[in-house]
């Protein structure tokens, strides 16, 4: 992308930072917090606003469109208006030859209407059915009800400055030019007649803040509005005054913002939230704000862009996709992705707590293109068809199991799994687990995660198949467990077709508590009942356990991974009375503990001997024996040798020493800066070049970063053994991924 600002890496590095600085998973409604009548502009206040209401985590799935002046050239992408305007770009060259020079047949002819260089009249004025055109709102709306949406909605205003409503301080809006409809009303108007939830996105704020970097400047003062040329204080007051129209005209229930909020002013941004939230209070709704940067994500729903976190993440998350691969909006040759990989990439994101916007691109005339609606409809019908086990439902203390990974952050394409892959979820009353198959698995099907190590399922009562018509049934004999996992025996072939199977274990009481993998699992009821939070490395203060889904002085019950360790406190931010878990314990009232943790630590059990490996090449971290100080790590395969076996022993502020067993010497990161230098080891002396943080990246995997360079431990790939461990800068390369395993 020829810009000066590549937002696919913008976002993918500030919005997973941001989405995964509250550790854990949220699988419970978390600590209830009341909210004020009336909000004041400053974030003590707005902080209290409960994020995610009951309705957006029941709804799971909503739709909305890029549709606007840039569907009309059809080309590049919706940030057409932009790189038209940058020399040498594929817009560039296509407007010139098309249009002429941008200079001379500027952006705002696509609004006003302009004759193109073979003489059409090219506009963005889309017709209503009912005067003779192709556009209908009602019809739109329908078909968003027959996908199975929850919620719907419009982009009201792109990047590029044109309001889709009757703006009063802006006159580029499409009662006044354009269409000369009052488009958001309409759509307002149709969405809600179908019972659906309103969403409104506003991408304005990177209107004046990089957008149209390389239009020339403006003279008219009309112009400098729509191209983002007014003064720094003109243009944050006209960000906050389209909000409040919006607010006003469409009442949303979901009020949406792209990236770039960080650089409206902060006063700005907190009259914006409190607005918003007082309004929301007399129209007696519960509403939803969400970001990509500028908020802080305690009153409001972090957003990833294409993409998704790895593993469970809390709080509540939403993510926002395409359901095209190559274009936001509409344009000729527009690529799609499968109806597998949006479906199968929608029920991963549900299972690790999260809700998907789904964008589609109509056609400037307000055509939604047939192969557009077949996704959806196919979408509608598994949803029709399978619906419990999505709408209504809450993440389960595993987000599943299978070869695909998924996710990982924004910028992640959706992927269609197989027929190995699972994902859970769990109804809201506790006592159902659905299990999710990404494919036909054959006569039989063993759930790894439901293994005799892992979990009792005695109070198991039945398992069955949803059948393709809703509500039916299909029951199936009593499974088999074992150390390997739960087995169910299937038909022996599919019974129908879909894009995913659904298996429906129902208990007798609360689905049992579940052995993490990693961390620990925390429970507000004794014996591994109630609301529960998974809780990954990492140190919680009391905001952080209540982000996660169990707040303070709530902790009644506890299970750990082998090989790690629990630490609470009494008090806020690990101070006061400290009490440390290495085991199991269903009742801390037996210790007296109960609901007396306010703050905790996560950490790996320092007695405990691990052997690290490589997710990559599947090597284990590896001293080299009784070696000099300064030597290299290397990684070797796994045989049980000393040389292999390590502890992580927490050192304060989050950061491990890594000892190995043999030596009793530590990993250095010695000051390297440049990626590809190698990791060393030598005696303790307690710099910040032998600390390392030690950060789950879902699935059990971790990056290991040395807090002097900020590089990772890299293993280089599929390598030999015997290979030198180096470091490398953290990217989304499983060579910079390893596993923890307690010896």
């Amino acid at each position: 992308m020829p810009n000066s600002i590549n937002r696919r890496q913008f976002l993918a590095s500030a919005t997973f930072v941001a989405a995964t600085a509250v550790a854990g998973g949220l699988f419970g409604a978390g600590a209830a917090q009341a909210a004020p009548s009336t909000y004041t502009p400053d974030w003590t206040s707005v902080d209290q606003h409960p994020p995610a209401p009951e309705w957006f985590q029941d709804a799971k799935f909503g739709i909305y469109f890029h549709w606007g002046v840039f569907s009309v050239p059809a080309y590049d992408s919706e940030w057409y208006p932009r790189n038209m305007y940058a020399s040498g770009s594929n817009a560039n060259k296509h407007h010139i030859a098309t249009y002429g020079q941008p200079s001379a047949w500027p952006f705002h002819n696509f609004i006003n209407g302009a004759q193109d260089l073979a003489g059409n009249t090219v506009q963005f004025a889309p017709k209503l059915k009912s005067a003779g055109g192709d556009f209908d709102p009602d019809e739109w709306a329908q078909l968003f009800a027959d996908a199975g949406a929850r919620y719907a909605g419009p982009v009201a205003e792109h990047h590029d400055g044109f309001s889709m409503w009757d703006s009063q301080v802006n006159e580029w809006n499409s009662v006044a030019k354009g269409p000369k409809l009052n488009l958001l009303q309409l759509f307002t108007t149709a969405i809600r007649a179908k019972g659906l939830k309103l969403l409104v996105a506003m991408h304005h704020a990177y209107n004046f803040n990089g957008y149209y970097e390389y239009a020339p400047a403006q003279t008219d003062s009309s112009l400098k509005k729509l191209y983002g040329q007014l003064t720094t204080a003109q243009e944050n007051q006209l960000w906050y005054d389209k909000l409040k129209e919006v607010i006003d005209l469409a009442q949303p229930d979901i009020l949406w913002q792209d990236f770039k909020l960080d650089a409206v002013d902060e006063t700005q941004r907190l009259n914006f939230l409190s607005y918003y939230y007082n309004q929301a209070n007399s129209w007696g709704k519960e509403v939803v704000a969400t970001f990509k940067d500028g908020l802080d994500a305690k009153g409001e729903v972090f957003d990833f862009e294409r993409g998704g976190p790895a593993d469970l993440t809390a709080p509540y998350w939403l993510t926002d996709d395409s359901i095209s691969s190559s274009s936001w909006c509409y344009t000729q040759g527009i690529g799609y992705y499968t109806t597998q990989q949006m479906l199968h990439s929608f029920l991963d994101r549900v299972s690790k707590n999260g809700n998907l916007l789904l964008n589609i691109a109509p056609m400037a005339d307000g055509t939604i293109p047939q192969a557009q609606k077949d996704i959806l409809l196919s979408l509608g019908d598994y949803l029709q068809r399978f619906g419990e086990s999505v709408y209504s439902t809450r993440a389960w203390t595993a987000y599943g199991e299978g070869p695909t990974k998924m996710g990982g952050g924004a910028f992640t394409a959706p992927q269609a799994g197989t027929a190995q892959d699972i994902r859970f979820t769990r109804n809201k009353a506790n006592n159902v687990l659905y299990a999710t198959v990404l494919g036909w698995p054959g006569s039989s099907l063993t759930v790894k995660t439901l293994s005799s190590d892992r979990i009792d399922v005695s109070s198991l009562t039945s398992v069955k198949l949803l059948d393709s018509t809703a509500g039916n049934y299909i029951s199936l004999a009593t499974p088999t467990q074992n150390s390997t996992g739960l087995t169910v025996t299937l038909p022996s072939s599919a019974p129908f077709t879909a894009g995913a199977y659904v298996l429906k274990l129902t208990f007798s009481g609360t689905v049992p508590g579940l052995r993490p993998l990693g961390g620990a699992v925390g429970y507000q009821d004794v014996s591994y009942a109630g609301t529960a939070a998974v809780l990954p490395v990492g140190e919680y203060a009391a905001s952080d356990l209540t982000a996660a889904g169990l707040g303070p002085l709530t902790l009644s019950s506890l299970r750990l991974a082998l090989g790690y360790q629990v630490i609470g406190y009494s008090g806020d931010s690990f101070t006061g009375t400290s009490w440390t878990f290495t085991a199991d314990n269903p009742d801390l009232r037996v210790t007296g503990n109960n609901d007396k943790v306010t703050s905790l630590k996560v950490q790996f059990n320092p007695a405990t001997y691990l052997r690290v490996t490589n997710v990559t090449d599947g090597l284990a971290l590896d001293s080299g024996g009784n070696v000099a100080a300064g030597s290299n790590l290397k990684q070797w395969s796994w045989d049980g040798s000393t040389n292999l076996q390590w502890q992580a022993v927490a050192v304060g502020n989050g950061y491990h020493k890594l000892v190995n067993r043999t030596n009793g010497m530590v990993a250095d990161g010695w000051g390297a800066t440049a990626n590809g230098s190698a990791a060393r080891q030598a005696a303790w002396n307690g710099g910040t070049n032998q600390q390392w943080m030690i950060t789950h990246r879902g699935d059990g995997r971790y990056s290991i970063a040395n807090r002097t360079t900020g590089l990772v431990l890299d293993g280089g790939g599929s390598v030999a053994s015997g290979s030198v461990t180096k470091q490398w800068t953290y990217d989304t390369s499983t060579n910079l991924l390893w596993t923890f395993t307690a010896l």
